[in-house]
């Protein structure tokens, strides 16, 4: 199978991204707000929380299954995905919060350091060699290698 670890990370964070949604769609029907937040704080947390989770799981995500398909350690990224998921669960309940929490802050600050991770890994990889040598030759549909 190619890129479990992305893949199941992918899943996790489709579940999380939908979560966040229902969130929203609870929150119009209490608040009876169905375009934007209606200047209601809790809406505009939530909408955040999600808008948020969408600007950094795609580059964390691009990240991993390139860093995966480098050779990177599935050890290694199987940690920084749980991380990051359970990261981002701490940032969307804390952005529930109408005050600054330790939630919201440790959420942001650990996809940050996250995201940093990747991007170093990444960068070391392709500038110091730190990952498998690709197969030669010709990939075929049933992932043998041909050459």
């Amino acid at each position: 199978m190619i890129l479990p670890v992305t893949l199941t990370i992918a899943a996790a964070a489709a579940v999380l991204n939908l979560w966040l949604a229902m969130r929203i769609v609870r929150g119009r029907f209490q608040t009876k707000v169905m375009t934007g937040d209606g200047g209601d704080a809790m809406m505009l947390g939530r909408m955040r929380a999600q808008a948020n989770f969408i600007e950094y799981a795609p580059f964390v995500l691009i990240l991993m299954a390139l860093i995966e398909l480098a050779g990177g350690s599935a050890t290694v990224l199987w940690g920084i995905g749980a991380v990051f998921v359970a990261a981002r669960i701490a940032h969307g309940l804390g952005m529930g919060g109408k005050t600054p929490n330790i939630l919201r802050a440790a959420g942001a600050l650990v996809t940050w350091a996250v995201l940093a991770g990747l991007a170093g890994w990444a960068l070391a990889l392709v500038y110091y060699g730190y990952a498998s040598p690709v197969p030669t030759g010709v990939i075929t549909l049933d992932a043998t290698v041909r050459g």
